[in-house]
């Protein structure tokens, strides 16, 4: 390995670790609290240092959020074509969504953090467009799997599509959140899963009633 390559490695394991330790504060304290000297202090760097791959405490709390919304739409991308129906795509959807977060609940409160608190954060507008902007190419699925119900008669092509796609979107985040950090450890994951299925059969045979 010659230098110039070991040193872009040590900057990529240093940034890293960065990333790594920010992630655990920002999951334990929420997005206030924390600051660069935390962060530092959590990663065992020096403050400069931290400047030295970030420009602030909001860039970094933006790049932990970017990687992982980006990483989601990796998940979906052949989901249609992969599902006889647009129930069964919704079904998996939901069911890989869910997934995601049970097995990392760092990112679902983080998740959170940023669609609650947006304006108490005082992210640069670019940076804040950006993480909407991914959230919402993620969130474009829903619409998706919607509009190929309705081009199959499956579902009847009256229906609004953004609504519905935000009542898919509130039903999925408002069931992780009533049991993802609550109840029993062993239990977390089928009390999700099994109000999920409930939630949406309910859903999508009202959709498939209507006139």
């Amino acid at each position: 390995m010659g230098l110039e390559e070991r040193r872009k490695r040590e900057r990529d394991n240093r940034r890293h670790a960065i990333l790594k330790a920010a992630r655990k504060l920002f999951f334990e304290k929420g997005f206030k609290p924390v600051t660069v000297e935390s962060i530092a202090r959590k990663a065992e760097l020096s403050k400069g240092s931290i400047y030295l791959y970030f420009n602030s405490k909001e860039e970094i709390y933006t790049q932990i959020l970017l990687s992982d919304i980006d990483k989601f739409h990796e998940h979906f991308t052949d989901l249609l074509q992969n599902s006889p129906s647009a129930s069964e795509a919704l079904t998996r959807f939901a069911g890989i969504y869910v997934d995601l977060f049970l097995s990392d609940r760092e990112l679902f409160r983080i998740l959170m953090t940023f669609m609650l608190h947006t304006s108490d954060m005082n992210l640069p507008e670019e940076l804040n467009s950006h993480i909407i902007k991914s959230t919402n190419k993620n969130i474009s699925i829903i619409e998706d799997i919607f509009r190929y119900g309705i081009d199959r008669s499956e579902f009847p092509p009256t229906i609004n599509l953004r609504l519905n796609r935000n009542a898919i979107w509130g039903l999925l985040n408002g069931i992780i959140s009533l049991h993802l950090f609550t109840g029993t450890e062993s239990k977390r994951a089928e009390a999700i899963q099994s109000t999920l299925r409930v939630g949406l059969d309910i859903y999508i045979r009202g959709l498939q009633k209507r006139e």
